[in-house]
């Protein structure tokens, strides 16, 4: 089966937001849809089969960056790809979907961010704090960015290493993924606009070699079947910027699209409506990193189809938990009497254990612990986004999304 996306119904409320299917050669992806991350081929603390049954995930995501170094693209090549080598497959032992990042965000993250303390998503007064990015040294950086590609050191043993837009394509065919990205420059959201230009060039340059060699490789060496290559929306949090990036690769041969980089918090819902206003409407796109409530509601407002992020199962393995009533820290002393159920939803795995029980199992740092709460988080992220798809066909998102962030926020 080729890669291919249908839209099912568009939304009455909100004309960008669409219930989809995205068809892959390893089955559907009922949209919107979040993507349940396994960074290194493995969601930490969880069995797939625990993804798969207790958190009704649809596809999974691994690193693309974190793969080539440990255990190697090619040992994962062996494997039959990393679906294949992580278990990720249907009761019938098929194999499910899945998504493989191009290694851009590591350029940003061990690059330009390295030392200012900074995430790809910045509120406007810490950019007002510092309009414009220090500059940090290259033998201080763990990645340094050329028009070719990235030279970078290993996280692991400080080896270094190069990253271009034909290897990190060859390393994702060797990974086996459905869908790939195209090698991207994330930029910092302190990086002024002369440097976002230059980068989003960059960016634009270098998906078009990326689709050559994508090409030029034809089917995965892993799978033996032919992934969908998605390019990459750069431009910071400068709309006019967006736009052109969504132009360019737009006119490009995509099978779909990410929305990558980096905004400023207020700003992202505007950034994000900008690109998929000026996307080819049949395709699908996907918002890169995100996974705070009131962003995938209004991802799902402008237009996104899936998501991916991975705060859900790190916030988790510290005790934090996500509830309609907002986050809370089940480490915190009043929950150690708390007879109440983690979870209210009485489909949740977790609906069967109390808080009081949880509180005493990060207390004493036993393991299960993170593995409930990260068993959690996950089920209701991607319930709350499977709840967003119910509510777009059923002419009600706009109400939905009214209740849940008034009690979630309240």
């Amino acid at each position: 089966m080729s890669f291919s996306f249908s839209i099912l119904k568009k939304s009455i409320e909100a004309p960008l937001a669409r219930v989809g299917v995205i068809h892959t050669p390893h089955g559907d992806i009922q949209t919107p849809a979040f993507v349940v991350v396994g960074t290194k081929a493995t969601v930490k603390a969880l069995s797939p089969e625990m993804v798969r049954d207790m958190i009704k995930g649809q596809v999974t995501l691994a690193n693309t960056y974190h793969l080539y170094l440990q255990p190697g693209s090619q040992l994962v090549e062996k494997h039959g790809g990393f679906a294949n080598m992580m278990n990720w497959k249907s009761k019938e032992d098929n194999l499910l979907p899945t998504f493989t990042d191009s290694g851009g965000f590591q350029v940003f993250s061990l690059g330009q961010a390295m030392g200012h303390g900074v995430s790809k998503i910045a509120t406007s007064a810490e950019i007002s704090r510092r309009e414009t990015v220090e500059e940090t040294s290259n033998h201080e950086k763990l990645a340094v960015i050329d028009d070719e590609g990235v030279t970078f050191k290993s996280v692991i043993d400080g080896s270094e290493h190069r990253f271009t837009p034909e290897s990190s394509m060859r390393v994702q065919h060797q990974l086996g993924a459905d869908m790939i990205f195209a090698f991207d420059e994330c930029t910092s959201p302190l990086a002024p606009r002369e440097y976002q230009e230059k980068a989003l060039a960059r960016t634009h340059a270098w998906a078009l070699r990326c689709i050559d060699e994508h090409k030029r490789l034809g089917a995965s060496s892993a799978t033996g079947t032919m992934q969908a290559l998605f390019g990459v929306v750069q431009g910071g949090a400068f709309e006019d910027l967006r736009k052109l990036s969504a132009e360019v690769l737009g006119a490009m041969d995509f099978d779909g699209f990410g929305i990558g980089g980096s905004f400023t918090k207020e700003d992202m819902a505007g950034a994000v409506r900008t690109v998929t206003e000026n996307l080819p409407e049949g395709k699908p796109r996907h918002l890169l990193g995100i996974g705070e409530p009131i962003d995938l509601f209004l991802g799902v407002e402008y237009g996104i189809d899936t998501f991916d992020c991975v705060a859900q199962t790190r916030v988790a393995r510290n005790g934090a938990l996500y509830t309609k009533d907002g986050r809370i820290n089940i480490t915190n002393a009043k929950y150690a009497t708390d007879m109440s159920p983690i979870s209210d939803e009485k489909s949740f795995y977790t609906h069967g254990f109390t808080k009081s029980y949880l509180h005493h199992l990060f207390k004493s740092d036993e393991m299960f612990a993170s593995t409930l709460a990260s068993v959690h988080n996950l089920s209701f992220i991607v319930k709350l986004v499977d709840d967003m798809r119910l509510a777009i066909l059923e002419d009600r998102f706009m109400e939905f999304k009214k209740d849940f962030c008034d009690g979630y926020y309240k």
